[in-house]
């Protein structure tokens, strides 16, 4: 493919990836986003049940780190799952060391907020989180990922997720502590899949359109 005279390499490199289809956008970043979001928590209730609380965390910790190596074999920036995989070690040893579902369950809500603290901090720092995110649902190329349109639609993104992570822990943690763990689990159900499949798919609309709009602008110039 020949670049068009004062056409920017970037765009050139993005109209040279997949089609961004919303059956191509979602057969590859949707089943991971569900498991990873729904697996974990509804493994440890099903295992808790079942065997106790040790089962239910060793359980549930080896299907987290089974997500994690995967995430970093499909390629997924390496050191976000490294994190992820070595908070749930320490949520599973500070669990058992206390023998309580609800110190279990209670860790990842204080995760919640701490992802929240970190969607804003990484928007400062002009590298959003969610942009790191969403090459698990398009291969972008790294001199569009660079560039400040990639920059300014997942900073964001960012800002909107980083309200809901902190509406979230607050919700979760208020039910934890006056409901107990089947509270929790029902209201981590509630909030967790609509709402993050939205979020998702409200995520993938508005970058579809915000990118578009960079064709025309480029195929206008």
């Amino acid at each position: 493919m020949v670049r068009p005279a004062g056409t920017p390499l970037a765009l050139v490199e993005l109209t040279e990836l997949p089609e961004p289809t919303w059956r191509f956008l979602l057969g590859r970043g949707l089943p991971l986003f569900a498991v990873e979001g729904f697996g974990p928590v509804l493994v440890f209730y099903g295992a808790w049940r079942l065997g106790g609380l040790a089962v239910g965390v060793g359980v549930s910790t080896l299907v987290s780190l089974g997500l994690a190596a995967f995430s970093v074999r499909r390629g997924r920036e390496g050191a976000l799952p490294v994190v992820g995989a070595l908070f749930v070690v320490i949520q599973a040893l500070v669990a058992l060391a206390a023998h309580s579902a609800t110190v279990y369950l209670a860790q990842p809500v204080v995760l919640s907020a701490l992802w929240g603290v970190a969607y804003l901090a990484s928007v400062a720092a002009g590298r959003p989180l969610i942009g790191v995110f969403a090459n698990a649902w398009y291969p972008f190329p790294p001199s569009f990922r660079a560039g400040e349109p990639f920059r300014r639609e997942f900073s964001l993104q960012s800002i909107v997720w980083a309200v809901y992570c902190f509406g979230r822990a607050g919700l979760r943690l208020a039910v934890l502590l006056s409901a107990g763990v089947g509270g929790f689990v029902v209201v981590s159900f509630l909030t967790g899949g609509p709402i993050l499949v939205a979020l998702a798919l409200w995520g993938v609309w508005h970058a579809r359109r915000a990118f578009a709009r960079l064709d025309l602008a480029a195929a206008d110039s």
